[in-house]
């Protein structure tokens, strides 16, 4: 196929994000500088984001048959970008300057997740199964990385074993039904597979058994249950802005991608599949908030909160039809920017860089007389997570309830009400942590650097966009009516 200016306008985020991991590949090369490294990848992500604008105006365009470039992937794009951003500028202030901060080489750290990001970007524009590999590992294998990034410390290390070897094993069912899904319609193809699916009527058995293969494999990059008994350890383990960036950019794209296949072919989603993804849809959302009622350790409880909202979220996926795609376009930007600010306060907790993350919730009482910004943003991030009116939270989990109600999936309800009372305990648990106070208490602010302070301005106006979301979620809206699958 032919390239016009058109191709390359419409791949300028990826390209912008390729051409930055190769800049700041041989800045490190030439001369190690922390804060230069971090001030190109900011400024390369920034390009990227900027470069969806033109993207948009030829959107939707093809290119090549692997990647197709609509305002659904845009969407996805933008958002994966701004969770990125927003990670670096935490690693940023967690990996800290001078002698107190981080003991290693600091700046692989921006290089891996400008590389895992790229993967997110090809991974949400994916309409053919190579694509979706390609993107799937380009994602997945610098996150093994990034997860053992802290390799003096034993828990990031055996994280990121952890990571590797069950994402493996992930990838491998998900290669293994795209095998069977090629043998059985002949395509590799998202639109493909669609018409050999929709030609039959019901899939195959094949079809199915290929299906299935790939759902356990996608279900473990998202943690599902039964798929998720890696995500509390990794999640601990992991340095706090790689836990961001796994929790937000790396599950954005794996299931922006499992949108796109089973809207694409709504055969995919019918029969024997959607009452296997009703089963993990419960039971994900059942044992996510029943196993972080328990927790005292705030990443620990966050992995597990992780898992319910993903379980709500296949409550729209299998609804899949009237509501549905805007559903998740909203609860997914909700999501990301709950989940950034509380993994956000976390880094400004741990820095600078000393052994382990402050992630126990005993370290946690008492804040709000020690750091009240830091306790503002959490409280509203709690709130949010919970679902209370006022919050984005609220409008992605009323959207959830809607598209549920709309296509008559009672249980699926009745399930979300049920792990969203329950999710309300151990949150409000959190936030009552924050303003008890100690018999003891002695003021010890640090003096904050730079970084920490730019860390911090970046929490603060999470904070008031969830808040502006919560109170007018209209513009938000508009944004994603606009990307629907139609393009």
């Amino acid at each position: 196929m032919e390239f016009t200016t058109q191709h390359f306008i419409a791949l300028a985020p990826l390209l912008i994000t390729s051409a930055t991991i190769i800049v700041v590949m041989l800045a490190i090369a030439w001369r190690r500088n922390h804060s230069q490294t971090f001030l190109i990848s900011v400024a390369g992500l920034n390009l990227a984001l900027l470069s969806i604008l033109p993207a948009l105006k030829v959107a939707p365009l093809a290119v090549t048959p692997l990647l197709q470039i609509d305002t659904f992937a845009c969407l996805y794009m933008a958002l994966i970008l701004v969770a990125t951003l927003a990670c670096v500028t935490l690693a940023h202030a967690y990996l800290g300057d001078g002698g107190s901060g981080y003991p290693g080489n600091r700046e692989e750290l921006y290089l891996l997740i400008l590389m895992a990001a790229a993967g997110g970007l090809v991974l949400v524009s994916a309409q053919h199964l190579a694509g979706l590999f390609v993107g799937l590992e380009l994602l997945s294998v610098p996150v093994y990385g990034l997860v053992a990034y802290a390799f003096f410390n034993k828990r990031s290390l055996e994280a990121g074993i952890k990571y590797m070897v069950l994402s493996a094993a992930g990838s491998a069912f998900l290669l293994f039904g795209m095998a069977l899904l090629y043998a059985d319609s002949g395509s590799l193809s998202f639109v493909g597979i669609g018409q050999a699916l929709a030609a039959t009527g019901l899939p195959s058995s094949l079809a199915q058994m290929g299906l299935g293969m790939m759902l356990i494999g996608l279900a473990f990059k998202l943690s599902l249950v039964p798929f998720h008994l890696w995500t509390p350890d990794v999640y601990e383990g992991a340095p706090a802005p790689v836990a961001a960036f796994l929790a937000t950019a790396s599950k954005v794209a794996v299931f922006a991608v499992m949108v796109r296949l089973f809207q694409i072919s709504p055969a995919a989603s019918s029969g024997v599949l959607s009452d296997v993804l009703t089963i993990i849809a419960i039971a994900s959302i059942l044992f996510g908030n029943l196993l972080a009622l328990t927790q005292s350790n705030l990443k620990r409880l966050l992995g597990y909160s992780s898992i319910a909202h993903f379980g709500y979220l296949l409550i729209a996926l299998v609804a899949s039809k009237g509501l549905a795609v805007e559903a998740i376009g909203v609860y997914l930007v909700t999501y990301v920017i709950t989940s950034l600010g509380a993994f956000g306060v976390i880094t400004l907790m741990s820095s600078p860089y000393n052994g382990r993350d402050a992630d126990a919730l005993y370290e946690y009482r008492g804040l709000f007389w020690r750091r009240p910004y830091l306790t503002a943003v959490l409280t509203v991030m709690m709130l949010s997570l919970a679902g209370i009116p006022l919050t984005a939270g609220f409008i992605g989990k009323f959207y959830i309830i809607a598209t549920g109600v709309e296509s008559h999936q009672w249980w699926l309800v009745g399930s979300l009400v049920l792990g969203s009372a329950i999710g309300v305990f151990y949150y409000l648990r959190v936030m009552v942590t924050l303003y008890l106070i100690e018999p003891n208490l002695r003021r010890h602010d640090a003096q904050l650097h730079w970084e920490q302070r730019a860390g911090g301005v970046m929490l603060l106006a999470i904070a008031v966009l969830a808040f502006f979301l919560g109170l007018y979620p209209q513009p938000l809206l508009n944004l994603v009516q606009q990307s629907g699958l139609a393009g």
